[in-house]
């Protein structure tokens, strides 16, 4: 697998969604494409391992023969399926039964079956309620099989979708069968339909580049950066998870090994059935993590709910990019709520600071917290200056990071990074202008891997660096700036004036005039042999 073969094959399903959809919009259609290349993820990765389980058993089929192998076994050994099921629940953590892998769905779609369209509804609920020991209940629900932009009729559905599938059965055959490579292409897609969705793309996507910043953060030691990389983060959070993309780019970070247990939460119903399909479309097990559908302001997570101290979970590290500047209801009680008693509430008009308080209230003592928010949270007053003093007298934001305008399909405002911990070494604070640091685009600026490791590298040795990066004590954050942190009263990008030699620049006019008289007189000798007016010689004095 190379670079270029996932770049190719996100293009290629890109091109095949792009012709399919015809007047369906790209919101639409995405549910059906993602879902069908997360059933031939599952297909693929059940098969291989059912190869290797059966051994010498593995049906060989004759050339030319389209069944699936899997399928054939079960035909002739009807006795000992429910014993290989059961390894393979115990092995593999889930089970596909053979009508509804992909292989046999695919050759339902050639053959333009009629019985394409049943067979999926039966193979997705299957999928939900009994394939995986954890319930994923839901997990297609916004995939409507019986749509009328699929068709009005059921013929008319059964063979649109015979069409898409064969379509994508076709793009996917130019390309190695790699479980990596299809994760890579459900990603590319993400990132392709977000981009088609304009600021909707918000609710469910952060781009790799600003994911790989965070997850190069967090993964780092939290008292000492410079160190390097921690061994392992037991329990990751991100609040807004979105589409698992952040979650899982932690995980790359620190290698399936170093990590214990993912934790998600999604308001969306349709973000957080993405999310749970691109975790396993991943190969994270479905004991590695845990996706709650709910609203993280209103912490209706019940394993978040634990009032007494000694017993509430707490992260290694927390992730987020929640909805900038979201209009929301804060009610009475919630100021008496375990997140924000301390520090008071968060304006009506922006809940970025309660977004910022939930995720830092599960944080451990010992873990990072890295949160992308609108720089308003930086200056703004009234109840969320409050905040922030609370948060900096307290030692508990690390670092400000200002990124460049147009990153996100969201929105093309500057964003910021805030680093947050609740112990640290220092009681100072790094800021981080990273704003004029970008490829620019015509709709959307990009961060090369160079800016990217900078930004981490500044963070990670917490270095100085005129016009991109300063430590700043707190009594001068407090006392010159009452506790505003907009990143260029810290580090100004500008160029500094250059000093002028008034003493040279003088010295230089009276040369060039000089110069003017001599040519003046020179000219003045021609027009006088011509007999024409001459040119005054000089520069006339000003009246007192």
């Amino acid at each position: 697998m190379t670079e270029q073969d996932q770049i190719r094959l996100g293009k290629t399903l890109w091109d095949i969604a792009d012709s399919l959809r015809g007047s369906m919009n790209a919101d639409d259609f995405r549910d059906y494409m993602l879902s069908f290349l997360f059933l031939r993820y599952l297909s693929d990765n059940y098969e291989e391992a059912a190869r290797a389980e059966l051994g010498p058993d593995w049906p060989q089929l004759p050339a030319g023969d389209r069944r699936s192998p899997l399928a054939v076994w079960y035909a002739q050994n009807p006795e000992d399926t429910g014993e290989f099921e059961a390894v393979m629940r115990r092995k593999l953590h889930y089970v596909i039964e053979p009508p509804y892998l992909w292989s046999s769905i695919a050759e339902m779609a050639r053959t333009q079956n009629d019985e394409l369209l049943r067979t999926l509804q039966r193979g997705f609920k299957f999928i939900e309620n009994e394939s995986f020991s954890s319930s994923f209940q839901g997990l297609f629900s916004e995939v409507n099989l019986d749509s009328e932009k699929l068709g009005k009729t059921y013929a008319q559905r059964n063979a649109m979708l015979c069409t898409i599938i064969q379509k994508i059965a076709e793009g996917l055959a130019e390309f190695p069968s790699d479980r990596d490579l299809l994760g890579d292409a459900y990603e590319y897609l993400i990132g392709q339909f977000a981009a088609g969705s304009g600021k909707k793309a918000g609710e469910f996507y952060t781009p790799q580049q600003i994911s790989s910043i965070l997850s190069g953060i967090v993964t780092l030691d939290s008292q000492d950066p410079a160190s390097g990389r921690r061994e392992k983060l037991n329990w990751v959070y991100d609040f807004a998870c979105g589409s698992g993309s952040l979650l899982l780019n932690v995980r790359r970070h620190m290698g399936k090994h170093g990590i214990g247990k993912l934790y998600g939460q999604e308001k969306n119903i349709t973000t957080y059935n993405l999310a749970r399909m691109n975790m396993l479309l991943h190969g994270v097990r479905d004991t590695e993590f845990e996706i709650h559908h709910g609203d993280s302001l209103k912490n209706d997570w019940d394993i978040l709910r634990e009032p007494n101290p000694a017993k509430k979970i707490e992260f290694d590290a927390v992730v987020a990019n929640p909805p900038f500047s979201l209009r929301w209801e804060p009610t009475e009680e919630m100021a008496k709520d375990f997140r924000f008693k301390d520090y008071g509430l968060a304006p009506k008009s922006a809940a970025d600071f309660a977004f910022l308080l939930h995720g830092f209230h599960f944080l451990a003592k010992d873990g990072t917290m890295a949160i992308i928010l609108p720089h308003g949270v930086l200056f703004r007053g009234g109840a969320e200056k409050k905040i922030r003093a609370k948060l900096l007298k307290d030692g508990n934001i690390d670092t400000v990071i200002g990124l460049p305008a147009k990153l996100f399909y969201s929105t093309g405002i500057p964003v910021c990074i805030l680093v947050l911990k609740k112990c640290k070494r220092t009681d100072d604070v790094l800021f981080i202008n990273a704003a004029e640091h970008y490829q620019p685009g015509k709709r959307q600026n990009t961060l090369l891997p160079e800016h990217i490791d900078k930004i981490v590298e500044t963070y990670k040795h917490r270095k100085e660096e005129d016009r991109y990066s300063r430590v700043v004590s707190l009594d001068e954050i407090e006392k010159e700036h009452d506790f505003n942190l907009n990143i260029s009263r810290y580090v100004s990008t500008a160029e500094p004036e250059e000093e002028v030699d008034l003493a040279a620049v003088h010295q230089r006019l009276e040369g060039l005039q000089r110069q003017v008289v001599t040519a003046a007189e020179t000219h003045n000798r021609y027009l006088q042999e011509l007999g024409l007016p001459l040119l005054p010689v000089g520069i006339e004095k000003a009246p007192d």
